[in-house]
């Protein structure tokens, strides 16, 4: 999906529950003179439900590069929300030179994901059980929002991914570590969002990782916002991403 036409090319990589078009509200208030957004279903979801792959963050990062190239695009920004943010560093690292900033939203960091027997059944028996997906969601937005709304997010990823391509991914974006090999980078620009009430991805998770690993990155702490500020506060977002990138 393309929003836009502006100069500053940004590849969007969305999150475990979501898809080209599982960004709430978001595309509707972007900039679309300033900037051209490219929202890239991951294989398994959405429009590529068809495509089958291994799962991993190294084929992400290899298929987002080949989109860009078949958008003609030789630089471009990243915008990655939670295992999409992960994947997305997995981008930068494989290309440096093409990317002109990252934006990381409740991303999940480069270190694997800790998790008790309780998480790891929780999460694990999401793939089958919409009831395990709602009630990730829930937990990662504070326990604080309407069923309607938790059934919402839980009825796109089930209409907008295989089970195969979601258990996969868990594989990639809980279990899989890269941070060892990493070396701090203080050039590239990077800004890391989060939500004031997401239980998983928190601004003291953000500290401990994506900044140790980009010491010269932002930070911000949206307020009224869990783990899906596209839904949640989507203006408030939009305005963050690109106040932001504009001075990338």
């Amino acid at each position: 999906m393309i929003v836009g036409s502006g100069e500053h090319r940004v590849l969007a990589l969305h999150g475990w529950f979501g898809s080209a078009r599982g960004w709430g509200s978001l595309p509707g208030y972007l900039d679309g003179e300033a900037y051209t957004y490219a929202f890239c279903d991951l294989r398994g979801y959405g429009s590529r439900k068809d495509v089958t792959g291994g799962y991993t963050g190294e084929e992400v990062a290899a298929d987002a590069l080949a989109h860009a190239d078949r958008l003609g695009w030789d630089r471009f920004s990243l915008v990655g929300h939670s295992l999409g943010g992960k994947f997305a560093h997995q981008v930068l690292l494989r290309a440096p030179d093409r990317v002109r900033a990252l934006v990381g939203v409740n991303p999940v960091p480069a270190a694997a994901m800790p998790m008790d027997d309780q998480g790891k059944a929780l999460f694990e028996g999401a793939a089958d059980d919409p009831g395990n997906r709602a009630a990730i969601i829930d937990f990662s937005t504070g326990n604080r929002l309407t069923r309607t709304f938790i059934d919402a997010v839980v009825r796109h990823s089930l209409e907008n991914s295989t089970t195969e391509a979601f258990s996969g991914y868990l594989d990639a974006w809980a279990k899989t570590d890269f941070s060892s090999g990493l070396v701090p980078d203080g050039t590239t620009p990077v800004k890391i969002i989060v939500g004031e009430t997401d239980a998983a991805i928190s601004a003291d998770v953000a500290r401990q990782t994506w900044l140790a690993y980009f010491p010269g990155a932002e930070l911000e702490v949206l307020a009224n916002a869990g783990h899906y500020p596209m839904f949640e506060t989507p203006v408030a977002l939009a305005t963050s991403i690109e106040a932001f990138l504009a001075r990338a």
